[in-house]
């Protein structure tokens, strides 16, 4: 778990949730109902949802209500105690602070940071860490328990009048109330070396062993795994991999760090010794540091001593919004916006995408600038940024997916390249437009746009006129502009010379916002001034069919599954 979120149900949390988000890292943010909170930092329409989608991304959360709540929220998602994260109940004036879940993954320690930022001592209930002051089946980061499942066994033999002895460097443990003695029956072993523990024994292995790799073998993942055997090392000490900047573009590379479920860092350097060299310098090194071909490892005495020298890989996501309301925006494209250190993107779309932390750089520019918004995403990306590119509907539709895509086409900087590249899909306008009125995409159809700023209006005309001779439903987007308000025109009548007037046709403007319009009309009865550019026109085939919605006296328009040729 490396992230927490704050959630809340009503204004009068606010003030208790923004002490506690003082105490907690920088960025975490606070999450207010809708319609109940104002200046939350993020808005949410379903506490049980939200609660949920947290969870499943393994984010720690601190929820200013009460524990019922909580835990029928969560319920359905409980199954393995080993991988929940933390879950906080906290009353709404700070006065309770009770851990429920995650006790393994640093609930109580969690706890102990909240209660300390209210002036509440938590309601801490782990029979261990009331007695002694931590929890062994939960070391703490730059730690790694061997065989986690003996913990438990271990601490509840010192539970019951054992003692043990410390081997190796551990503050954690050195300074708690754990039964310590030099003569300690039970041994806890802190170490970098894969060695299995006698029986009744524990191992930790300490984050103080880092990899550094040249690319250039396929094989590099089995030449890293020889190298720690013939250091006697365990992986699980492993507290990061490096690699040279330049052989970012290198697959190798992450499958190597991939293989270890280690963090991968770039390096300006020249070579794999002289990365282990400056991450662990000689005087911090518990032994000679080592090369084996393309690797080189250095073990350091300490966790601590470990530097975190280069940068961490890029991650470049373009996000699709959906058309407008957030409930039609698909959860991981949320989490993804929470989790991203850049937002880019049309200043539109940015308002659409919520509000922001004060510590997420925003960058709006305008909507024809696609290529060097892109660029800029890029070039953000590769000095190990987390950059949110956003697009409303889909981003793969007419959006900022495809100049991502020439753009990293165009480049060759292996920077980029190696840059962890993400394409989000959201609810496309069409789709969107299709929903409101029922199924008129619900056969074979196509997707226009009849902006000409980088295709010629003949090429439009053209293509418009083979969907109409193949039958195809339509959905046209950009259909109309200040610049060229008479192109729609042309459009129209090179379908009425192919399709019926009747042909059902369906307007649909703002969709998912609050000024959403829909017209159902026929193709000779609609007029260019009924469209605008935020307006998707959707064209049936011959075989699209309308009939009249009882309840609100409108229309339903659909495409058949089966294909019967209609009249025009």
């Amino acid at each position: 778990m490396t992230t927490a979120a704050i959630v809340i149900l009503g204004q009068g949390s606010l003030g208790t949730a923004r002490r506690i988000q003082a105490a907690l890292e920088p960025g975490t943010p606070i999450h207010g109902l809708t319609g109940r909170v104002e200046g939350a930092d993020v808005g949410y329409e379903s506490f049980g949802e939200t609660l949920r989608g947290l969870h499943r991304d393994d984010v720690a959360v601190i929820a200013l209500c009460a524990s019922g709540i909580v835990i029928r929220a969560l319920a359905p998602l409980l199954q393995n105690k080993r991988s929940e994260p933390p879950v906080l109940a906290v009353a709404e004036d700070g006065s309770a602070v009770v851990p429920l879940l995650g006790g393994l993954r640093g609930v109580n320690g969690l706890a102990q940071r909240v209660g300390a930022a209210l002036g509440t001592a938590p309601a801490i209930t782990t029979t261990g860490e009331v007695r002694f002051g931590l929890t062994l089946e939960a070391p703490p980061a730059g730690y790694v328990a061997r065989d986690p499942g003996a913990s438990k066994a271990f601490m509840s033999d010192l539970l019951g009048g054992a003692t043990a002895r410390l081997e190796g460097h551990a503050p954690w443990i050195a300074d708690s109330r754990l039964p310590l003695t030099e003569d300690g029956g039970r041994v806890i072993r802190v170490t970098p070396e894969d060695r299995d523990a006698a029986p009744g024994d524990l191992v930790f292995h300490p984050a103080t062993v880092v990899v550094a790799v040249e690319a250039g073998d396929p094989a590099l993942p089995a030449r890293v795994a020889e190298a720690l055997a013939k250091g006697g090392l365990a992986h699980q000490a492993v507290a990061m991999l490096l690699a040279r900047a330049r052989d970012a573009a290198h697959p190798e590379v992450h499958q190597a760090a991939a293989a270890l479920g280690c963090p991968l860092r770039f390096v300006d350097a020249p070579s794999a010794e002289a990365m282990a060299d400056l991450a662990i310098p000689e005087d911090a090194r518990a032994r000679p540091l080592a090369t084996h071909g393309p690797v080189a490892l250095a073990v350091a005495t300490t966790p601590e001593t470990v530097r975190p020298i280069g940068r961490p890989r890029g991650r470049l996501a373009v996000v699709g919004l959906g058309p407008g309301t957030s409930g039609l925006c698909a959860p991981v494209v949320r989490e993804e916006l929470r989790r991203a250190t850049h937002w880019i993107g049309y200043e539109t779309y940015l308002r659409m995408a919520g509000r922001p932390r004060p510590d997420q750089v925003v960058l709006g520019s305008d909507n024809r600038v696609e290529m060097d918004r892109a660029r800029h995403a890029f070039a953000l990306a590769a000095e190990g940024a987390r950059v949110a590119v956003v697009s409303s509907g889909d981003p793969g539709v007419f959006a900022m997916a495809t100049a991502v895509m020439e753009a990293l086409h165009e480049n060759d900087d292996p920077a980029w390249h190696g840059v962890d590249l993400a394409i989000l899909p959201g609810i496309s306008a069409a789709q969107g437009a299709a929903a409101l009125v029922g199924a008129p995409l619900g056969h074979d159809f196509c997707v226009i746009s009849l902006s000409d700023n980088l295709k010629p209006l003949d090429v439009i005309l053209d293509r418009v006129e083979h969907a109409a001779r193949a039958d195809l439903a339509m959905a046209l987007y950009n259909p109309v502009s200040r610049a060229r308000p008479w192109q729609l025109t042309r459009v129209l009548e090179r379908l009425l010379t192919v399709r019926a007037a009747g042909t059902p046709v369906v307007l649909a403007r703002d969709v998912g916002r609050p000024a959403q319009a829909v017209t159902v009309t026929t193709l000779g009865a609609v007029r260019p001034e009924q469209v605008d550019m935020r307006t998707v026109v959707l064209v049936g085939s011959s075989a699209t069919r309308t009939f009249g919605r009882v309840a609100d006296g409108g229309t339903w328009v659909y495409s058949p599954r089966w294909y019967v040729k209609g009249e025009g």
